[in-house]
């Protein structure tokens, strides 16, 4: 999957993958400290941003979309600041910046300060050879410390093709059981709210939530 892909669902408006709304799995699950300094991996201009904000967090955010990143400021009436940093565009204001980049681009030094993960939409993006770079990648770089909140989708990948890609448990046990202490918090039938994944056929939608924390 290149760039190029995203870039052209955001140039188009193709972004049925944005809710209109704060996600309500991390309203109910978030049990991170204030303090924390959270990554967001592949964020969009997600309103959850905003929410982990009001919850007293700094917050880093990386995206390939710079047409996500302006919507996001845009539409939260922010003017940030904007400068370079390595391989990145970053836009910053007093407790968020949004990287516009690749995320395998990130080093340890660039979130050394994180200790807090939020994935709503970034492992069931990937194709399964990025989402293998993926986590290999995110063990790599975080801090020995970390906790937060993962959201998958599981479903039959033969009825219908991603993305979003179907990750079922087994799999994201493999990709991070290794690094990662994984608590299954809550588990959600969804074709009913779907209708994109009716229409195509599909038997099964589930979203799962996982409490994460670094072993």
């Amino acid at each position: 999957m290149q760039p190029e892909f995203w870039h052209k669902k955001w140039d188009s408006g193709q972004i049925g993958f944005h809710l209109a709304d704060v996600n309500p799995y991390l309203q109910r699950h978030w049990a991170v400290p204030a303090t924390a300094r959270v990554l967001v991996p592949l964020c969009g201009k997600s309103l959850d941003l905003a929410w982990l904000v009001g919850r007293g967090h700094q917050v880093l955010g990386i995206e390939l979309s710079e047409k996500a990143i302006e919507d996001f400021f845009s539409e939260q009436q922010i003017q940030p600041l904007i400068s370079e940093k390595g391989a990145f565009k970053v836009y910053h204001s007093e407790s968020i910046e949004l990287w516009c980049g690749d995320f395998f681009a990130l080093t340890a030094g660039d979130v050394a300060d994180c200790t807090a993960l939020y994935d709503r939409a970034a492992l069931i993006a990937l194709p399964p050879a990025m989402r293998e770079r993926y986590a290999a990648h995110l063990q790599q770089i975080l801090p020995q410390v970390v906790q937060g909140l993962l959201i998958t989708l599981d479903y039959d990948q033969a009825q219908i093709s991603g993305p979003p890609f179907a990750v079922g448990d087994a799999e994201v046990q493999r990709l991070m059981g290794d690094g990662w202490a994984l608590q299954v918090l809550e588990e959600q039938d969804v074709l009913g709210e779907s209708g994109k994944f009716l229409q195509a056929g599909v038997t099964r939608l589930e979203e799962r939530v996982y409490r994460v924390s670094s072993r």
